[in-house]
């Protein structure tokens, strides 16, 4: 058994792939994460910390964010989006505006890479604020992402990574 734990498997994408930045199922959208979305991203993280922990999981937020920490991590998802590396959005929904995020990595990149996991070719990880989560989107952004990765992502084996998987 090869022992993978601190590589990284890069997403495989076709030469001049062309990433969605915007992306649509049913009364979902989500447009690529940038700086413009700083204070609703704030806002939605700082109210979202323990639904966070619990369903996504992983190491962050390690606590509230403020908008100087938070402007960092923005232009770093911008200049992975544009660059292939990782791809990440802000998740909306008709008529309430911000609800969460949801994130297309590289495997070994939220959790050590095995040859499991390597088997998959995407990392695909979501969350949602507490109100979108009672509203059941938490759920429905699972759907929108199992759709997208199918439709306008070359990925055939994603890994859905959170703590908590809706059943289909």
């Amino acid at each position: 058994m090869t022992d993978l734990n601190g590589y990284t498997k890069k997403l495989a994408l076709p030469e001049g792939f062309d990433a969605p930045r915007l992306l649509r199922y049913d009364d979902v959208t989500a447009h690529a994460l940038t700086r413009d979305d700083l204070v609703a991203d704030v806002r939605g993280v700082n109210a979202s910390l323990d639904l966070i922990r619990e369903t996504r999981g992983g190491d962050w937020p390690t606590g509230p964010v403020t908008e100087d920490e938070n402007y960092v991590d923005l232009v770093w998802h911008e200049c992975e989006f544009r660059d292939g590396k990782s791809f990440a959005f802000c998740v909306e929904a008709d008529g309430r505006g911000y609800i969460g995020c949801a994130y297309l990595y590289p495997m070994g990149v939220r959790q050590p890479l095995t040859e499991d996991l390597a088997a998959h070719d995407v990392d695909v990880s979501w969350w949602v604020t507490p109100d979108a989560y009672e509203a059941g989107y938490y759920t429905k952004l699972h759907q929108a992402l199992q759709h997208w990765t199918a439709r306008d992502y070359p990925f055939t084996h994603p890994h859905y990574s959170n703590l908590r998987i809706p059943s289909s």
